[in-house]
């Protein structure tokens, strides 16, 4: 429970005129003394300015509850006497915390990484585990991802805010767009495809990402024709690119609500021969944990959709129950390796294992690895000893709106170099 905060233990400053735009309030939490100095030290030497610390969990619970809206970030270690790390983000969880949280650990990798599985998942936003002692590059990456990952001021933090009716809205005024991000060959560095990720362009909530509204679409029944808007905007879009001279193919991710559809595959066959586009340039992306069914219908589809040539990719390998039934049941042409298995690989023996063993089993079905959540050089190094096909991630590129994939293309074809000598 709370406790009494001694000198050390203060939370990080209000802003002051001349800070940095949006910069985090940062907590810092650890019951070790030193450790907790040179953590002040390193996030001053980064820039922070903003930073508060408290030595125990029990200290850090106290100076919250006194003012919850003083914290964007904690920077947690997981293990401490008395209350410890899991513990103590159990109770913020519940109390509603908004912010961001880091967590670091001296127990091991294998410990950090099932404690943030934990964690992810809930109300809180968890952007990574570290191990003690922390390093400084890594630690500036996730306190900057949570400027991305933050909400946005004033919006409102609970998908159940949009209804049925905003949803008919947004189809009906065209609020919706798709940014891409790129995949590139590990070995040579090119540009093998873009995967289509759709955002809905709110009126008055800004660019919503669709954790917050997809399952609202499916539970309504609006998913059939968000996912016709997107293939057809996704195709067209292809075009557009091959008339400036960028030659790629385009990956747009498919519900299995819609393919539970019986005339899905027809209806994607006569969208391209509608825009005149190529089917052999279109991936269908299926996450591999919703493909449990015991209709027969998503199959089906699936295999009149590769007799069509259309590439068929399935997400999140390693993620569901039933992975390796899936690679035996259905004509996928390209397996992606969920992000867990990937960022931090080269660290971590237990990841690296299942990560070589996933790339292994692409390889021997004969279909392409794509790597996700490709954050480092060091993710980049690894999965090319590994032998893994593609790479998708903020190391490469974040998603992009569309009218600047060129410019990305050229930049990329500058610093590529650099990761395939």
């Amino acid at each position: 429970m709370p406790t009494s905060p001694t000198p050390t233990d203060r939370l990080p400053r209000a802003p002051e005129p001349g800070d940095p735009e949006g910069e985090p309030a940062i907590l810092l939490v650890d019951d070790h003394p030193f450790i907790l100095g040179v953590g002040l030290q390193m996030l001053a030497g980064l820039g922070y300015r903003r930073v508060g610390s408290a030595g125990s969990a029990g200290a850090a619970l106290g100076l919250m509850k006194a003012d919850p809206a003083a914290v964007d970030l904690l920077v947690c270690d997981i293990n401490m006497p008395g209350m410890d790390g899991i513990e103590f983000l159990r109770i913020l969880e519940a109390d509603g915390f908004a912010g961001g949280v880091i967590l670091l650990s001296g127990e091991g990798t294998q410990v950090l990484q099932t404690v943030q599985r934990l964690l992810t998942g809930g109300r809180l936003r968890v952007l990574g585990a570290l191990e003690k002692p922390a390093q400084a590059a890594p630690l500036r990456t996730l306190i900057e991802s949570w400027r991305s990952a933050a909400p946005r001021r004033g919006a409102p933090a609970d998908a159940a805010a949009f209804t049925e009716a905003d949803l008919r809205a947004a189809l009906a005024n065209d609020e919706w767009t798709l940014h891409y991000q790129p995949k590139v060959d590990l070995r040579r560095g090119g540009l093998s495809s873009v995967e289509a990720l759709m955002r809905w362009n709110h009126p008055t909530e800004g660019l919503v990402m669709p954790g917050r509204f997809i399952e609202l679409a499916e539970s309504c029944g609006l998913i059939d024709a968000m996912t016709e808007w997107a293939l057809r905007e996704a195709m067209t879009q292809l075009g557009r690119w091959r008339a400036a001279g960028l030659r790629t193919r385009v990956a747009v991710n498919v519900s299995v609500a819609s393919l539970d559809a019986p005339d899905f595959a027809g209806k994607v066959g006569a969208l391209l021969r509608e825009l005149a586009a190529a089917p052999e340039d279109l991936i269908l992306e299926i996450t591999e944990s919703q493909l449990m069914s015991s209709s027969a219908v998503p199959l089906e589809n699936l295999v009149r959709l590769r007799m069509r040539r259309i590439g068929l990719s399935i997400d999140d390998f390693g993620t569901g129950h039933s992975s390796l039934a899936q690679l035996r049941d259905i004509p996928f042409t390209e397996l992606k390796i969920d992000r867990g298995f990937v960022t931090g690989a080269h660290a971590n023996p237990v990841t690296r294992s299942i990560l070589e063993g996933s790339i292994g089993i692409a390889r021997r079905a004969g279909i392409q690895s794509v790597a996700e959540g490709v954050e480092t050089e060091e993710d980049w190094r690894l999965l090319r000893q590994l032998g893994c096909d593609l790479a998708q991630g903020y190391l490469v590129s974040r998603p992009l709106p569309p009218e600047r994939l060129v410019d990305w293309h050229e930049a990329w074809q500058g610093r590529v170099a650099t990761f395939v000598i």
